[in-house]
């Protein structure tokens, strides 16, 4: 089976979103559970700055069961999935801006 490089948007089967539209808009349904992939220079400090930035913008965040980290198999990077409870687009706009701020992280999706 060949892979189409690109689908129109009703192809697409995505459980959570509705849809992602041309435009980028990305319309979700609010309050929802938003994970967010962060992969960053592996450091103690990481886990820490990752916790610090994400409970500013979610007070329920806990890192015990809302955190799953992974090492790269050399050892050199770290891959963080934070689960954020998200109120707003406001909200994960701005912790994707606090996350790129953040000289450890790489790149955060």
């Amino acid at each position: 089976m060949a892979y189409k490089k690109s689908l129109p948007i009703e192809e697409y089967n995505v459980s959570d979103v509705e849809r992602f539209g041309q435009d980028e808009t990305l319309i979700l349904e609010f309050p929802c559970d938003f994970p967010i992939k962060v992969v960053g220079r592996a450091s103690g400090d990481l886990h820490v700055q990752i916790c610090e930035i994400v409970c500013r913008h979610d007070n329920e965040f806990s890192a015990e069961t809302r955190l799953q980290c992974r090492d790269s198999s050399a050892g050199k990077y770290q891959s963080l999935t934070v689960n954020i409870r998200a109120v707003s687009k406001t909200q994960i706009d701005a912790v994707y801006q606090d996350l790129k701020a953040c000289e450890l992280v790489l790149w955060a999706l």
